[in-house]
C-alpha cells in the first residue's frame, strides 16, 4: 500500500464523504494551497529573490548610540592568476569532482523531481471568505467600519492589512494606517507573558502555571492585569493568550505558553483571559491555528527542508480536541486569530480555506480578523482569498526582506482583478471593525498618534531612550521612542501581587510525607534538630534556586536554563523587572536567629560533601527542565526529547537524599517531568512542582511551603513514569520523513490523560492530581436534567444581520502609484507601484471550487457554533466538606463518560470514545469542618461527538455517566444520565 493510499484509508480527513480523494482538485488553490503561488516567486524587475537567512531570528538589538547598517557581502571573486584552472593536476581532480557531482545532482534531482512537493491537502475548497458583521452585537461596529473603510483609497486598505516589515516601525508588528480616513498605525506586540522587549512591565507566571490553579477568577484577573499593561504601552493588539500547541506531545517547545493538553481546561482558561485583556480595550489574539504541536521542523526555512511539517488530522479530532479552545475564545469575543506555521493535511494553516474560511469564519462565526503568525503566510493571492486578513509582519518568504507578498502586489492583485475587491473590504473592515468593537477609538484611552509621532511608548529595537522610528530601514532620525513607562501598578495595586498569588496556586505539591510541609520560619516543629547544635540546619541545594550574577535577562528571549526558571524561551517570554530566586525568599522566611542556611547553589555538590555539608536537618533541592521556541535553542533544545530533569538534576537529588533524611524537591519546568529514578527513595518526603512562576518565584515558593496558603494547586497534565507511556503520538519528530515532512495524529481523541486511561497506563501522578495542606470529601451528588435529550442542535438560525456592503468600482491605477517626491525608505513595506501598468485580466487562475458556493454548516451561526450547542442540559451539584484543621481549596471536577456501543447514524459506523473526559471544573475555598455546594451545569457540546457524515454536533443516545472527584483517578461520585 502506498503512503497516499494508506492515509486515505486510514483516516476520516476533512473531506465529507468517505476517503480523501488525491487529486489537485482538493486542493485551497489551482495548484496547491501549501505551495507557493508561483508568480508571487517571480524576482522584481528582473531581480532574483534574496536567499533563505534561517527563519524568524527575532532577537532585539543592543543597545547602540550609533547603527550600523547591515548590508550583504558578496563572495569574493574567484583569483585570476595562479588558479586551480591553471594546474594540471587540479584540473583533472576538478573535473572528477565535477563528474561525481553531476550525478550525485542527477539522482538528487530526480529524487526530488518525483517527490518536489506535499501530498495533496485534504482539505477541501471552501470560497468564497464569509463576511464579517453578521450578529447583532457586531452590527454598530461594523457601521461604524463601513463609514471609515469607504473613505479608505485601496491604498489606505492595503496598508490597513500588510505590515510594514520586521524593525520598520516600534513594535513587533506594525500596520501603517490608512491617514486619509484617520485609521491609526497598529502596534502588534507579544504576548501571552507580558509585554515582551519592553520595561517596567511585570513578567507573569506563564499559562501552565496558569491552568495549574484551576481558578477561573485568576484567569480573568491575570487577562485583566495583561491588558491594562499593554494598553498603558500603547499596544493596540495583544499576540495572546496561546491555545495551541493543546500539548499532544508532553516535550512540545511551546506547552508551557497555554494551560494544559486538556480542550476544556485549556478553553475555559483562554476564555476568562480573552475576557479580562478585552475588557481594558486591548484586542486578544487566539493562538496559534492550529495543530502546531511541535517546534522541530514548523518552518522550512529553519530545518533546511522546502516545506514546514504538516499535521494531518481527522475532521473529529480537529473540532474534539484541537479546535475546542479555539471555539470558545471566539465565543468570549476575541478579535484576532494567528495562524500557525505548519501544513494542516498538507495546506499551509494560512492558506487553507477549508480551516479559514469554512471552520473559523462560517461554522465558529468569527467575526474578527485572521493575522498570520510572523512568516507563515506561504502565499499571497491565495492566502487572501483562503481567509488571511492581516500579513505579519508583512515580509515576504524570508525574513527581514522588504519584499512582501502582499502590499504593492496585493494592490496590483485587487487592480486586476486577482483578488476581488469584496474580499480586501472585508479584510480591512474585519480589522477596522474590531477597533471599534474594543473601543479603541476613545482617544482618552487610546491616544491616536499623529503621523510620524512616536507612539508606542517604548520600541522593540533599543533600551535608550533615544532611537530610530524605522529601525531596520534607512532612516538614520534620532527620537524619543522609549518613555520609560511604569505600567506595574503601584501600592495595593501593584500587579506583582496578583503575579504573585497566580504563582502560589499553580504551585503543586504532589507528595508529602508525615505532613512535613508547611514548614514553620524555626525549622519544626514536627522536624527534630540535632540538639548538638544550637540552629536548625536547613541545606539549599541546586543552580536553579540562585540568582543569576548576569542578571534574570541574560540570555536574549531568556533562551537559557542559568539558574533560577521562571520562564520558557521565545517570543513568548518578556524581560524580567525583577526576578525573585528562591534562595533570597527562603532566607527573608526563615528565623535566621534559629535557623542555619547552608547555600550550595550549583548541580554539582562539592567533593567533601557528605562530610563538610552533610549534617542537615532539612534539605531543598531545586531542578529545573526548560524548553522554548523553535528559532533558538539551548544545549540543542527547543522541543524536549526527553522528559528528564536537566543539568544533572536527578544525580543532584539523589546525592543530597542519601545524606538527607528529610529532603523536598522543588520542580521548576515546562511540562512534566520524569522523577522515576528518585521519587520512592525513603528520604524524599516532599515534591513540589512550580512549574513557571515569573518575576515573584520565590515569593510564590514560600507562601506554599510555609504554608501562607493552603497548597491548591492541580496538575494540568500528567506527570507519566516514562516518556513511552504517552504514548508514539507523544514524542517529537526531529527527523523529517520526507521533503514534506508530516505527521499522522494516528492516536486521534487519546493524548494525555484520556490516552493513559484508555490503554490502562498508571501514571506517576495524574491529571488533576494535587495535594492540599487539608483534606476534603465529597458527597451528595444530584444530577437534574434542564433539557431533554435529542441527537441534533437546533437548526441553524438564520442570519438576523446581513453584511454591510462597499462601493465595488476599482480605482484608477494612476492613483496607486508613488506620489511624486515620496521618499521610500529601504525595506519598508509600502502599498504603491512603481508604475501604473497594470494587466487588465486577471493573471492569477482561481482556485478550483471557488465558484462552488457552499453551504453554510449546519454547526454554525453564532460565536463559537450553533447557539443550542451552549444549551444547558445537565445540573450537577455536589457537597464538598472540609474534613481538616484548616483554611483550604479544592477543584471540583466533572468527568463525562460517553454511552457505549454508539452507532453513528449518517455513516453505519461504531462511535469510539475516551475512557471519560473533563467536561467541568471549579475551584472553591472552606474553612475547616465547614460543607460548600457547588454547581456546575453540562451543556449540548459537552455531551456531544463530532459526526464527520453530519458535519454536526450529535448528542448519542444511551446512558451517561457522570463523574465528581478531585482528580481524573479519584471520582468518588459517580451518577448516570
Amino acid at each position: 500500500m502506498t503512503r497516499e493510499v494508506d492515509l486515505s484509508s486510514s483516516r476520516e480527513g476533512l473531506l465529507r464523504n468517505g476517503a480523501a480523494t488525491l487529486s489537485r482538485d482538493s486542493l485551497d488553490s489551482y495548484t496547491s494551497s501549501s505551495e507557493l503561488d508561483l508568480d508571487e516567486l517571480e524576482p522584481h524587475n528582473g531581480q532574483t529573490s534574496p536567499r533563505p537567512r534561517g527563519g524568524w531570528s527575532p532577537v532585539r538589538r543592543k543597545n547602540n548610540s550609533k547603527r550600523k547598517r547591515q548590508e550583504h557581502k558578496q563572495p569574493p571573486k574567484a583569483s585570476r592568476k595562479g588558479g586551480c584552472l591553471r594546474n594540471r593536476a587540479c584540473w583533472v581532480v576538478s573535473v572528477i569532482l565535477l563528474g561525481g557531482l553531476l550525478v550525485l545532482v542527477a539522482g538528487s534531482r530526480t529524487f526530488v523531481y518525483k517527490k518536489p512537493q506535499p501530498m495533496d491537502g485534504f482539505s477541501p475548497p471552501w470560497y468564497p471568505s464569509p463576511k464579517g458583521g453578521t450578529f447583532l452585537n457586531w452590527t454598530e461596529s461594523y457601521l461604524k467600519a463601513s463609514t471609515m473603510v469607504s473613505s479608505m483609497s485601496l491604498m489606505g486598505k492595503v496598508n490597513v492589512t500588510t505590515g510594514t516589515g520586521w524593525a520598520s516601525d516600534l513594535c513587533v508588528g506594525n500596520t501603517a494606517g490608512a491617514f486619509e480616513a484617520e485609521f491609526p498605525p497598529l502596534c502588534l506586540q507579544d504576548g501571552p507573558l507580558g509585554i515582551r522587549f519592553t520595561d517596567h512591565a511585570t513578567a507573569w507566571p506563564a499559562g501552565i502555571t496558569v491552568g495549574a490553579t484551576w481558578n477561573k477568577d485568576l484567569m480573568y484577573r491575570r487577562g485583566r492585569g495583561l491588558g491594562l499593561e499593554h494598553r498603558l504601552k500603547g499596544v493596540n493588539i495583544m499576540l495572546g493568550p496561546s491555545m495551541g500547541p493543546l500539548g499532544r506531545m508532553p516535550g512540545g517547545g511551546r506547552n508551557w505558553e497555554g494551560f494544559g493538553p486538556d480542550p476544556v481546561l485549556q478553553g475555559i482558561a483562554a476564555a476568562h483571559t480573552i475576557r479580562g485583556i478585552q475588557e481594558e480595550g486591548v484586542i486578544a489574539t487566539a493562538k496559534h491555528y492550529i495543530a502546531n504541536e511541535q517546534e522541530h521542523l514548523r518552518q522550512a526555512s529553519e530545518s533546511g527542508l522546502p516545506y514546514a511539517i504538516s499535521s494531518n488530522i481527522d475532521d473529529r479530532t480537529l473540532h474534539e480536541l484541537y479546535l475546542w479552545p479555539f471555539a470558545d475564545s471566539i465565543r468570549a469575543g476575541v478579535g484576532s486569530v494567528m495562524c500557525s506555521y505548519n501544513m494542516v493535511n498538507s495546506s499551509y494553516a494560512c492558506s487553507n480555506s477549508k480551516l479559514l474560511n469554512g471552520i473559523l469564519k462560517d461554522e465558529l462565526g468569527f467575526q474578527g480578523f485572521v493575522q498570520s503568525d510572523w512568516l507563515a503566510q506561504r502565499s499571497g493571492v491565495a492566502s487572501a482569498l483562503a481567509g488571511l486578513d492581516m500579513s505579519m509582519p508583512g515580509d515576504g518568504l524570508y525574513w527581514s526582506d522588504g519584499q512582501s507578498l502582499w502590499g504593492p502586489r496585493l494592490t496590483e492583485a485587487v487592480l486586476n482583478g486577482s483578488v476581488p475587491i469584496e474580499r480586501i473590504n472585508d479584510m480591512a473592515l474585519r480589522i477596522v471593525a474590531v477597533w471599534y468593537q474594543l473601543g479603541q477609538d476613545n482617544e482618552t484611552l487610546h491616544p491616536i498618534p499623529l503621523e510620524g509621532d512616536p507612539r508606542p511608548n517604548f520600541s522593540s529595537w533599543t533600551k535608550d531612550r533615544m532611537g530610530h522610528l524605522h529601525e531596520s530601514t534607512d532612516d538614520d532620525a534620532m527620537v524619543v521612542v522609549n518613555n520609560f513607562t511604569d505600567v506595574q501598578g503601584q501600592g495595593e495595586n501593584f500587579h506583582g501581587r496578583l503575579a504573585q498569588q497566580v504563582a502560589a496556586e499553580g504551585t503543586i505539591l504532589v507528595k508529602n510525607e508525615n505532613n512535613i510541609l508547611p514548614l514553620s520560619q524555626s525549622g519544626g516543629p514536627e522536624l527534630v534538630k540535632d540538639r548538638r547544635r544550637a540552629k536548625y540546619n536547613v541545606g539549599v541545594f541546586g543552580e536553579d534556586a540562585g540568582a543569576n550574577p548576569e542578571g534574570p535577562n541574560a540570555c536574549v528571549d531568556r533562551g537559557c536554563n542559568n539558574f533560577t526558571l521562571a520562564s520558557g524561551w521565545g517570543s513568548g517570554a518578556v524581560e524580567f523587572p525583577f526576578l525573585i530566586p528562591p534562595i533570597e525568599a527562603l532566607e527573608s522566611t526563615f528565623d535566621l536567629d534559629q535557623v542555619q542556611i547552608t547555600r550550595i547553589l550549583t548541580n554539582k555538590l562539592p567533593n567533601n560533601w557528605p562530610e563538610v555539608h552533610g549534617s542537615q536537618d532539612l534539605c531543598v533541592v531545586f531542578i529545573t527542565s526548560d524548553a522554548g521556541e523553535g528559532f533558538t535553542s539551548w544545549n540543542g533544545i527547543t522541543d524536549r526529547i526527553d522528559l528528564h530533569p536537566q543539568k544533572g538534576g536527578d544525580e543532584l537529588v539523589m546525592q543530597v537524599a542519601t545524606s538527607c533524611a528529610n529532603t523536598i524537591v522543588v520542580i521548576h519546568a515546562v511540562g512534566p517531568v520524569i522523577v522515576e529514578r528518585w521519587i520512592d527513595l525513603p528520604n524524599i518526603k516532599a515534591v513540589v512542582l512550580a512549574n513557571l512562576p515569573g518575576e515573584e518565584s520565590g515569593n510564590a515558593l514560600t507562601d506554599v511551603l510555609f504554608g501562607r496558603v493552603d497548597a491548591s494547586g492541580r496538575l494540568p497534565y500528567t506527570v507519566g513514569k516514562s516518556l513511552a507511556d504517552y504514548g508514539p503520538g507523544g514524542k517529537i519528530m526531529v527527523k523529517p520523513n520526507g521533503l514534506a515532512p508530516h505527521q499522522d495524529f494516528k492516536e486521534g481523541l487519546l493524548i494525555d490523560y484520556r490516552h493513559f486511561d484508555t490503554n490502562g497506563i498508571t501514571p506517576r501522578y495524574e491529571f488533576g492530581f494535587g495535594l492540599s495542606y487539608t483534606t476534603f470529601t465529597f458527597s451528595d451528588l444530584q444530577l437534574k436534567s434542564l433539557k431533554p435529550k435529542s441527537p441534533l442542535p437546533s437548526p441553524r438560525p438564520n442570519a438576523t444581520v446581513l453584511p454591510v456592503t462597499l462601493p465595488t468600482q476599482l480605482p484608477d491605477p494612476e492613483t496607486a502609484v508613488f506620489p511624486a517626491g515620496f521618499r521610500k525608505l529601504r525595506k519598508y513595506i509600502y502599498p504603491y507601484l512603481d508604475n501604473s501598468t497594470i494587466k487588465t485580466e486577471p493573471y492569477y487562475p482561481y482556485p478550483k471550487g471557488y465558484n462552488t458556493v457552499q453551504p453554510p454548516s449546519p454547526a454554525g451561526g453564532g460565536e463559537g457554533g450553533n447557539p443550542s450547542l451552549y444549551d444547558e442540559h445537565v445540573s450537577v451539584s455536589v457537597n464538598v466538606t472540609n474534613t481538616g484543621k484548616r483554611k483550604g481549596k479544592q477543584v471540583v471536577q466533572v468527568y463525562v463518560s460517553f454511552p457505549s456501543d454508539v452507532i453513528d447514524a449518517s455513516t453505519g459506523k461504531g462511535i469510539t470514545f475516551p475512557i471519560r473526559v473533563l467536561r467541568a471544573f471549579e475551584k472553591v475555598e472552606i474553612n475547616a469542618t465547614e460543607t460548600a455546594t457547588v454547581n456546575v451545569n453540562l451543556t449540548r457540546r459537552d455531551l456531544s461527538y463530532w459526526s464527520v457524515g453530519r458535519q454536526n454536533w450529535v448528542m448519542p443516545d444511551g446512558n451517561f455517566t457522570i463523574a465528581v472527584g478531585a482528580s481524573s483517578r479519584d471520582l468518588p461520585l459517580q451518577g448516570a444520565w
